[in-house]
């Protein structure tokens, strides 16, 4: 059971006040050990957003994810439609993932990893931390009259909220209709009035956004944050209040003796709340609003340290191990769902690595069953795709027969040489007509084609049908 008996704070949210209207949030700047942890990976994570899309990779983009035009390209490698099923299982993956990491680490994702979470924290915020101050400072400002320090601080932070609006919405348009045309685009971006007006349209979403919606879209848009209440359990861990060490709280006094008076190390500073960029009190216990950033953590800890008490009274725990008071977090179940989480990964990865470079599809021409020919070999007539997903040409391409082996069959190519040239992306589509001797096949049976470059390697491989007499 909780500890708390007073279950009134879950009937609203810290971002509205009673009259229904907008309370904000004035996060203290947070500092410690996971805040730099935090800083750190962001920094990782942005200039990968940043540099991505200009990234190339034997002439094609790093990533681009073209919807109109479906084009997609992944660590520089294209797909396409043929390759549905890779994004169809990627996608499925992506729920299990999302479903496994959410039981057994709650909403971590949301505080490290999370696009908006890096975005607010990591730019907007550090942005307006240095423009307007911390905490006090900025609600000081807010109260202010606008006056001429008032107006030059606001206009600075809008302005440059703007332009970081505006690298951003580059960023994203880049990943999606490619970095070469935005570069082009912004050459002379009049050219093209509608383009442009979409182009600021976003801009305004982003601008919107990081400088006047912020933590509602965790609270109130985001359905991974509706999710979460429905996916954890008293194991999952998530960032917890050890209610059994900390309660009852008390603020700290020289000279006192906290057990004799029936207190716990909770001192009731506040702190945890004064960072909080959701406006909650952890100490409430587990709630939909927070998003595990960790910034209650190093209060908690900093205090903690400065009254020489032990840190950890709020960490990343789970129900179960505060009631049982252990440090123990990664049980059997905790290892096992991680294992399978590790496994989908590999499995995905590997599939994307192993996808051939050359793709082969045969099918028979319709209409007509076999040729018999005046030298006693049976014909069939295919029509065979090719398409050339790697980044560059191929050149002296050769479809053969793998499976069965030694038919003494001839494959002649229509309107090609005995080799295939596939430009960088090219799909191409062929007759070809494969010749086999009477007596090595006999009715209808399965063959397996194969396409190999000119050094021998093979690429892909495509079964089909070929018919022949029975007789």
């Amino acid at each position: 059971m909780s500890h708390q008996q007073n279950e009134s704070f879950r009937d609203s949210i810290g971002t509205i006040k009673q009259d229904g209207k907008r309370n904000w949030i004035y996060p203290k700047k947070p500092k410690g050990k996971y805040y730099n942890y935090r800083t750190l990976l962001s920094i990782i994570l942005l200039t990968l957003f940043a540099v991505g899309p200009f990234i190339k990779v034997n002439g094609q983009q790093f990533f681009l994810i073209d919807i109109l035009e479906r084009k997609f390209i992944l660590f520089g490698k294209p797909f396409y439609p043929q390759d549905f099923y890779l994004l169809a299982l990627a996608g499925v993956t992506t729920v299990v993932f999302i479903v496994l990491f959410t039981v057994i680490y709650g909403r971590i994702f949301c505080g490290w990893l999370c696009p908006q979470t890096i975005f607010l924290e990591m730019l907007f915020r550090k942005i307006e931390y240095a423009i307007e101050g911390d905490r006090p400072k900025q609600m000081k400002l807010d109260r202010m009259p606008w006056n001429a320090e008032k107006i030059r601080k606001k206009v600075s932070k809008w302005v440059i909220f703007y332009l970081v609006s505006i690298i951003l919405t580059s960023i994203m348009w880049a990943y999606v209709a490619g970095a070469d045309y935005v570069l082009e685009f912004w050459k002379n971006p009049f050219a093209k009035p509608k383009v442009l007006a979409i182009y600021f349209a976003f801009t305004n979403v982003f601008y919107f956004v990081y400088a006047w919606f912020r933590e509602q879209v965790c609270i109130i848009v985001c359905p991974y944050g509706r999710l979460q209440g429905v996916l954890t359990d008293e194991n999952t861990i998530m960032v917890m209040y050890d209610y059994k060490r900390g309660e009852k709280r008390g603020p700290m006094r020289k000279g006192q003796d906290r057990k004799t008076l029936g207190l716990g190390d909770c001192i009731d500073c506040k702190q945890c709340v004064a960072v909080c960029p959701t406006g909650i009190d952890i100490r409430n216990g587990t709630q939909m609003e927070c998003i595990n950033c960790t910034a209650c953590m190093d209060a908690c800890d900093a205090i903690m340290e400065s009254v020489n008490l032990p840190k950890g009274l709020i960490r990343y725990a789970s129900q179960v191990s505060i009631e049982q008071g252990t440090k123990k977090i990664f049980t059997p179940r905790v290892k096992f769902y991680t294992v399978i989480l590790s496994a989908l990964v590999i499995t995905l990865t590997t599939l994307f690595i192993l996808r051939p470079d050359v793709d082969l599809k045969v099918m028979r021409q319709r209409g007509i069953v076999y040729v018999p020919l005046p030298d006693g070999y049976i014909r069939n007539i295919y029509e065979v795709t090719l398409i050339n997903k790697a980044g560059i040409p191929r050149e002296d391409l050769q479809i053969k027969i793998v499976e069965p082996e030694h038919l003494q069959a001839r494959i002649i190519l229509s309107g090609e040489e005995k080799n295939i040239n596939l430009g960088q992306q090219e799909v191409k589509k062929i007759n070809m007509m494969v010749d086999i001797p009477k007596e090595k096949l006999k009715g209808k049976r399965e063959i397996k084609f194969g396409v190999f470059s000119k050094d021998g390697q093979l690429f892909d491989t495509y079964k089909t049908i070929f018919v022949a007499p029975v007789k």
